[in-house]
């Protein structure tokens, strides 16, 4: 887990507009680690985390698009039925709010599967204590198995 920063546009929901800011981001060699885009009405959000935040910024300034930019948290999410779900408990129980979240099919290098997670939540640092714990730190140690005694003897 790690945090960057993610930058957020708002372009007009009309054809052509988004693919002209991709070819832009595209020509200044910027790649995404994560992209999304939502519809609201007659403007589209586009949320992105660059891999070059400098250079993203520079390309939006110069095609004169105007972002903002929001510190959020990367995770890796395992390829595991409810694995989201366990990550967004872990924070509601410690009262942190998931303000927005979206997720990217490609990990991070060297990790083994599962997709990478972009969240933003209403307290940075604590949000990554959370999840920077061992995950079996919250749970309750199993009581050891106990061979039976004729087992023991051998």
């Amino acid at each position: 887990m790690q945090t960057a920063k993610q930058l957020s546009v708002r372009l007009l929901n009309k054809p052509g507009r988004l693919a002209a800011m991709l070819e832009a981001l595209h020509k200044g060699k910027v790649d995404f680690r994560a992209l999304a885009v939502m519809d609201s009405g007659d403007r589209g959000t586009v949320r992105f985390v660059p891999d070059d935040l400098a250079a993203a910024t520079e390309v939006l300034d110069r095609i004169n698009v105007r972002y903002d930019a929001a510190d959020v948290l990367l995770v890796e999410v395992p390829s595991q039925q409810g694995a989201f779900r366990k990550l967004c408990e872990r924070l509601a129980a410690d009262h942190l709010n998931i303000d927005y979240a979206y997720s990217s099919f490609a990990s991070q290098k060297g990790a083994k599967g599962g997709g990478l997670a972009v969240i933003k939540v209403n307290n940075l640092a604590k949000a990554q204590k959370i999840l920077g714990e061992n995950n079996h730190a919250r749970r309750k140690k199993a009581p050891p198995v106990r061979r039976p005694r004729a087992a023991r003897a051998r």
